[in-house]
């Protein structure tokens, strides 16, 4: 006969579920828990054993008042016919009653003899009784006082504890059911609850595990609780999608960078081959060592550029911060660009009168300034360019607006990522890491920079806003 072994994974998970945190924070609580309902159960107990005893000690203290009052007014006579008839009456099963004379021989009662007891305290006894039932004979254990009476006589009052003992045990014997059910319910629902953050945190796990073999397009499901789980797991999400568009846009600037290089480069090389296949000529040697060196300042130009985004970025720059006029900056700049404007027959209009302090680095800003400009001049072919600085609600404002053809509001946010342009020839001077720069230069002076339409016709509107010094 073969028999059936467990189905390994089955054994693996279980070994795996033993091993989490999970699991011991569970056993943990199941036994802080246990420890709790153990300490609850025996103090319902101990309150329910002694409210019998209270109650027994009560019965028995009203049946000696009686008696006394009896004894009282009828005599020793009275008493013994009293106990005589109590004791053949409904409650003998119950109470125990018994009265001997000085020779220590029963006159009444339903005890045959004065029993041997043990002292429970001063006054009280506790002994145990024959009961007869049917066939059967069953010792009960009873309690009970004892008193003199003048003329050598004792008096023994009792009650057999055969109820209390029964409610007691059916007291210990629910509460030891009670103690088990909740015992084994908080073991359930700590494998249950282990079981379930198990779940959640493999989903994790095998989403990472997804991620390193290479799908960046995987992504931490969902309860749809929004519990804390829910929460890390949209905020890893949110994680992921940063990461996998820094991956895309380090992608495409891999992509950019061998374009842009690779043509000027190219460029080098042939200009160099073509001067070394001529006839020697030193005029022409000196033309291609010129156009040489403009090649390579411009090679130069992007890595520079590529280099203060990096710094900027990285923040090392905030050491050297202090407080500037943006207006005296957006000033200089312009002047450096009127040339420019005028060659290509534009209108360069300033308006930076006022002071604008701020704090930051006077390098940057002033290079972000020329960035925009840079831009706007670039890509205006006729009409003019506008450069204001004021002060405003929000902070220090610098806008710089053009005539040009503007950017289509879905490629406003892009134009902001290293090496895009939106010329897909790339033939317009230029490396595309201009706004990156202004951007990360915003970013790095705890401001921002939008694009916008020009509301006075067509063109676009860029806006470089900082807080105020």
């Amino acid at each position: 006969m073969i028999e059936t072994q467990p189905a390994p994974s089955k054994k693996l998970a279980l070994a795996r579920l033993l091993r989490t945190n999970a699991f011991r924070l569970a056993a943990i609580y199941l036994t802080l828990f246990a420890t709790s309902v153990l300490a609850l159960l025996t103090f319902i107990y101990l309150s329910t054993a002694n409210f019998v005893e209270q109650q027994t000690e009560a019965t028995l203290d009203a049946e000696i008042a009686g008696l006394a009052e009896q004894y009282s007014q009828r005599g020793l006579s009275g008493l013994v016919q009293l106990i005589a008839e109590r004791s053949a009456g409904e409650r003998g099963d119950a109470m125990i009653y018994l009265i001997t004379d000085p020779m220590s021989h029963p006159l009444a009662g339903n005890l045959s003899a004065w029993p041997d007891g043990q002292i429970i305290r001063p006054g009280w006894i506790g002994f145990p009784i024959e009961i007869k039932r049917g066939t059967q004979r069953e010792v009960h254990a009873a309690r009970g006082t004892t008193f003199s009476i003048p003329g050598g006589y004792r008096l023994l009052v009792g009650r057999d504890l055969r109820d209390a003992a029964a409610f007691r045990e059916r007291v210990t014997r629910t509460l030891a059911w009670a103690g088990v059910l909740t015992l084994g319910l908080g073991l359930v629902g700590g494998i249950v609850m282990s079981r379930n953050m198990l779940h959640r945190v493999e989903a994790v796990s095998n989403t990472a595990a997804g991620i390193i073999h290479g799908d960046l397009g995987q992504r931490v499901p969902l309860t749809g609780s929004g519990d804390e789980f829910d929460q890390l797991a949209t905020n890893l999400n949110a994680m992921l999608d940063q990461i996998e568009r820094l991956m895309e846009g380090m992608r495409q600037v891999t992509d950019n960078i061998a374009h842009d290089l690779r043509t000027p480069l190219s460029r080098l090389r042939s200009r160099l081959e073509v001067s070394l296949l001529e006839k020697p000529d030193a005029a022409r040697y000196e033309e291609v060592v010129r156009a040489t060196i403009a090649e390579a300042d411009r090679l130069l130009g992007t890595f520079n550029a590529l280099l203060s985004i990096a710094e900027a970025e990285a923040g090392s720059n905030r050491a050297s911060m202090d407080s500037v006029d943006l207006a005296e900056i957006a000033r200089s700049v312009a002047e450096l660009y009127e040339p420019f404007a005028e060659e290509k027959g534009l209108t360069l209009a300033v308006d930076a009168a006022q002071p604008v302090t701020v704090r930051g680095d006077r390098h940057l800003l002033a290079q972000a300034v020329a960035n925009l400009l840079d831009n706007a001049i670039k890509y205006t072919p006729t009409g003019s360019v506008q450069l204001v600085v004021a002060e405003g609600s929000g902070g220090a404002r610098l806008g710089v607006t053009d005539s040009g053809p503007g950017i289509p509001p879905d490629r406003r946010e892009a134009v902001f990522d290293r090496f895009v342009r939106l010329e897909g020839s790339r033939s317009t001077p230029g490396n595309g890491l201009g706004l990156s720069l202004v951007r990360a230069v915003a970013r790095l002076h705890g401001g921002n920079v939008l694009l916008a339409d020009n509301t006075a016709g067509p063109g676009l509107r860029a806006v470089l806003t900082l807080p105020s010094a």
